[in-house]
């Protein structure tokens, strides 16, 4: 007997589930409050259902060949010519299939990069590495300091190479770069000339390109929007076909010579979905210009904003989930930051780990196999559609201002940014942007970890510059929480002790065990070492055990019938034991007049502004 695969359809036994029972069924839960409550809502305004329908009349969008894997670039940043070559044939050598060159100074260098750009260094770098044979070579080229694109040529003519051979992009890439620098030496118009000049010199030496880089992450790294970098990155490529049109080269060969560069973070969808839009943006003005659309090349890069420097392991699963929505995105190149950079230049190690997070995804699971795997998706193709409208409408107000260049000037697009970045450090303050690590869950006897003891590089800020306005300075989102942790590494070092906050458990552990964890994570969040104790009943024990911990401070923790019979008096316990300040994890409600008078002077929740309270705590603790 045969079957067909209608025989053994998932589910077949059950009848076919609607959106209208669904919604049936979340309404019995939601008991009379509002659907819009289960509705998120992104930093661009952009609303997320919980469910949706299937999307209709849809297709995969153009973007890699099918079946073809994205290409596993990895960073040649070690400032010493030698060494940057041992690591370069390293990475080759175990999968990687492209290498990504920084140069110090440049504005995705991270502080690391070559020392120079002279033909010597790239000749070294490049010693023993077969240029064409397949690999990628993405260039950064840095403005105000040697021409890395055109000394890489005379590189590939000495070695005799063929140039059309070579997978060569230069990424030159001038207004990213003084976007970041808030700095140039002359208005675009005068680097017009000179840029377009250089371009065509590379393709009459037979080099194909692409030669232009339109590089989002200066909006990515300045703390904004998904909509912001996608403006960002459209207008930045437009002012780049114009500058090549105006140079001479024909529109199609303009538009061939640019190549594109997202952020990839760890929100798994608006990733996805914002790479998928950049591609339908980017044909939208191929048709203004008469074009036929063509698929573009699109770079990713981990995102540099949400590496953290505490508990850095936690950073290979944020690159795995930003790497895994960039190849699903339909990425041409991924680089994966090392999970140790904000720590310094990574070791072996951490290379590896980059390096592999790409192999498990493009080997084992398989990613590449299926192109544009979210075609059809209700979520991500009405995603999708709101990134590329909210864009495209910011893109309209770049131009209107005159252009990318100008806007830069205006500072239109550093103002928005900057709302984005305070909303988004807001969030981050209080924990509801969770950096695993940092903001939740610490752990204050991590072990150190390895990095190369390499110095860091500064970036460069022309010293000619007539231009100047607001820099989309780069940041990383667990800053404050990290430095509140190096105040307390301080203290320990100074001390041998860190500052300490005793945890005034009352009740028994079902009173008190949940808000004691909160409260443990919550000031060990700051570095202030929560020390525990078991559940007391009487105040005075409470007092003799506060006296014995060593801790200046005091958080009561336990539930709030408990707090209603026990909290004011073991706050008057704790205050004439020697307490310099006492909390309560949880919200006071209708007790705080009576708790504050006990003694209690703040109260610790979630959604609370737990950055302000440690910062406050350690105030009160150098003035204990």
């Amino acid at each position: 007997m045969t079957t067909t695969t209608d025989d053994l359809r998932l589910a077949a036994d059950f009848q076919p589930a609607t959106y209208e029972d669904w919604r049936k069924l979340v309404d019995g839960v939601l008991k009379g409050a509002p659907f819009e409550k289960l509705v998120g809502k992104t930093y661009d305004g952009l609303k997320i259902d919980p469910i949706y329908r299937r999307a209709t009349n849809t297709g995969p969008i153009a973007g890699r060949a099918a079946v073809a894997p994205w290409r596993i670039l990895q960073r040649i940043d070690h400032p010493d010519a030698a060494q940057a070559n041992v690591q370069a044939l390293h990475d080759l050598e175990n999968g990687a299939t492209g290498l990504e060159f920084e140069f110090a100074g440049g504005p995705g260098a991270r502080g690391f990069g070559l020392a120079d750009a002279s033909k010597q260094t790239l000749a070294k770098v490049c010693d023993g590495i077969h240029l064409d044979a397949g690999i990628m070579i993405a260039l950064n080229p840095v403005i105000g300091r040697e021409n890395a694109g055109e000394t890489f040529a005379d590189v590939v003519e000495a070695r005799k190479i063929d140039p059309a051979k070579l997978d060569l992009h230069f990424n030159y890439q001038a207004l990213s770069t003084v976007a970041v620098r808030g700095a140039a030496a002359a208005a675009w118009a005068d680097y017009e000339q000179p840029f377009g000049k250089v371009v065509n010199g590379l393709i009459k030496r037979g080099f194909k390109g692409p030669f232009v880089l339109a590089d989002g992450r200066p909006v990515h790294d300045a703390g904004g929007s998904d909509v912001q970098e996608l403006a960002f990155t459209l207008a930045v490529a437009l002012a780049y076909l114009r500058m090549l049109e105006a140079a001479g080269i024909d529109l199609d060969a303009a538009r061939a010579a640019i190549s594109f560069r997202l952020s990839a973070d760890a929100d798994q969808f608006l990733t996805l979905a914002k790479f998928r839009a950049l591609r339908r943006l980017w044909a939208r003005v191929e048709q203004a210009c008469g074009l036929a659309p063509k698929p573009i090349f699109v770079n990713a890069q981990t995102a540099w904003r949400m590496l953290t420097q505490r508990d850095a392991n936690v950073n290979m699963l944020r690159a795995t989930m930003a790497t895994f929505a960039a190849g699903l995105g339909g990425a041409n190149a991924i680089t994966v930051l090392p999970h140790t950079l904000a720590l310094g230049l990574p070791d072996e190690f951490a290379r590896r780990v980059a390096r592999n997070t790409q192999l498990v995804l493009l080997d084992e699971a398989n990613l590449a196999k299926v192109s544009d795997p979210a075609a059809g998706s209700g979520g991500i193709e009405t995603l999708t559609s709101q990134l590329c409208e909210a864009a495209w409408a910011m893109f309209q107000e770049i131009e209107k201002a005159g252009g990318v260049f100008a806007a830069l000037q205006l500072g239109l697009i550093q103002n928005k940014v900057a709302a984005t970045r305070t909303a988004r450090e807001a969030n981050v303050a209080k924990r509801r942007d969770v950096l695993t690590g940092a903001s939740e869950f610490p752990n204050l006897h991590e072990a150190d970890i390895a990095v190369l003891d390499v110095k860091p590089s500064v970036p460069i800020a022309p010293a000619d510059a007539t231009i100047k306005f607001d820099a989309l300075a780069p940041t990383r989102l667990a800053e404050p929480f990290e430095a509140l942790r190096d105040r307390s590494d301080a203290a320990l070092n100074a001390k041998g002790a860190r500052p300490k906050i005793f945890l005034a458990n009352l009740g028994t552990a079902a009173d008190f065990t949940a808000r004691a964890t909160f409260a443990k994570s919550f000031f060990e969040t700051g570095g202030i070492e929560a020390i525990d104790s078991e559940g007391f009943a009487d105040a005075a024990a409470l007092a003799t055990a506060f006296k014995a911990s060593g801790a200046a401070m005091a958080c009561i923790c336990s539930s709030d019938k408990v707090y209603a019979d026990r909290a004011a008096d073991a706050a008057r316990a704790l205050h004439g034991a020697g307490a310099k300040h006492i909390y309560l994890a949880g919200r006071p409600g209708d007790q705080e007049a009576a708790l504050r008078t006990a003694g209690i002077g703040e109260f610790v929740f979630a959604g609370g502004d737990a950055l302000a309270t440690l910062r406050d705590a350690y105030r009160r603790l150098e003035q204990a």
